[in-house]
């Protein structure tokens, strides 16, 4: 194999992102709404808005009787 060759990578992951933005997004206007607005409150419903998705696996799970 020679040293000059070169590989072609081409990733098409686009949509993907845009769509976990808009889900973060969502989540973040949905939990900042539901604290109550203080500082810790706002920030911890940021965080909140990324764990989110472990609770809905985890929720599902319980209701499948895993």
């Amino acid at each position: 194999m020679s040293s000059d060759s070169r590989a072609r990578v081409i990733v098409r992951d686009g949509p993907w992102g845009f769509f976990f933005l808009l889900a973060y997004i969502g989540a973040a206007v949905y939990f900042v709404s539901v604290s109550n607005g203080s500082f810790w409150g706002v920030v911890l419903g940021l965080l909140e808005a990324i764990v989110w998705p472990a609770y809905v696996v985890y929720h599902a799970l319980l209701l499948l009787g895993a």
